[in-house]
């Protein structure tokens, strides 16, 4: 796409934003509440990186109406198709150091309507934004998986970029459709059945089915290891300093949204993951999820390190997640 006087730099399919209740223990309790769900998320990040974001959603309900609220207050642009239901929300108590679930709902599916109206208009944020970035509901049964690839072959089609930071069928859709960069989390993948177990070796070999089903480019976030990316048929590990982690809830949103935010304003790939890299690390030093402060982030982005792996079997890419599961990958 190229750069126009009304171009935004980033619009974000929310299908169903998250609303968040924390009990925190700080000389009493307090109780936070916020909007979230991880295209929220993602767009509180983008725009403490500067960037202009558009969130397209459906608002559900009592749970809309106080998502609605927060969001504007936050300032975070949305274009939300309304409707009655019940919305997705958690309650999570933190007064013991750690998240322990009190409460929590996926919402309701979106029906056949609401889902035409989300699409359209997910779409015409898309032309008028230099990337799409596609994030998944809290909910497993929110939206049908085919949406994501409609979607992903759509605004391609128009010649814009797509980012997919999904897991399972969502993925796969996603992919088939076509988009410019997949992340995962290594734990996804392990949850999905694409990997056996964490070596390095069959992570870069589920990279590159990935890559051969349609991600041009793959990133894969590994918990207490360098992320691994995958561009031009070329795996590099990720290195980053490791902070003291408060909470690592978000650390990948906070990841992909600073990725995208690079890439939206035309830096390399490589620059784009470092900066990526570098909002992930310092959002574990947060409670608030989607947060870092932006000249950390910049300051951390000079510390990444990039640098390229062998990999043990390049050209082996046709391997399907059962035989995976099954070990079958180079005869083991």
């Amino acid at each position: 796409m190229e750069p126009g006087g009304n171009v935004r730099d980033i619009a974000i399919f929310a299908p169903s934003p998250l609303l968040t209740v924390t009990v925190e223990e700080d000389e009493g309790t307090d109780i936070h509440l916020h909007a979230g769900g991880q295209g929220i998320w993602q767009a509180r990040m983008l725009q403490e990186l500067g960037c202009s974001v558009l969130v397209c959603a459906v608002l559900t309900g009592e749970v809309g109406r106080a998502l609605g609220h927060l969001l504007a207050d936050e300032g975070i642009e949305v274009d939300a198709v309304l409707r009655e239901g019940s919305g997705a929300a958690y309650v999570h108590d933190r007064r013991q150091g750690t998240r322990t679930v009190v409460a929590e709902t996926g919402g309701d599916a979106i029906d056949r309507h609401e889902l035409d109206e989300l699409y359209g208009r997910t779409l015409t944020a898309a032309i008028d934004s230099r990337v799409t970035l596609l994030s998944g509901p809290h909910g497993d049964d929110v939206v049908p998986d085919d949406v994501y690839r409609r979607l992903a072959a759509d605004v391609r089609a128009t010649g814009g970029t797509v980012v997919a930071d999904l897991a399972g069928g969502r993925l796969d859709a996603a992919i088939a459709g076509g988009v410019d960069v997949a992340k995962v989390s290594e734990q996804e993948l392990l949850r999905d059945d694409r990997i056996p177990g964490t070596d390095r070796d069959t992570i870069i070999g589920a990279m590159r089915d990935l890559h051969a089903a349609g991600a041009e480019r793959v990133i894969v976030t590994c918990a207490e290891r360098a992320a691994l990316i995958l561009r031009d048929g070329v795996v590099a590990e990720v290195e980053v300093p490791r902070m003291e982690v408060v909470d690592a809830a978000g650390s990948g949103d906070s990841f992909v949204a600073a990725t995208v935010a690079a890439l939206a304003r035309g830096e390399e790939f490589d620059e784009a993951v470092a900066l990526g890299a570098a909002a992930g690390a310092m959002n574990v030093t947060r409670h608030g999820l989607g947060t870092a402060d932006a000249e950390a982030v910049r300051a951390m982005r000079a510390r990444v390190r990039i640098a390229e792996v062998a990999d043990a079997d390049p050209h082996d890419v046709a391997t399907t997640p059962d035989e995976l599961a099954a070990g079958v990958r180079d005869g083991t």
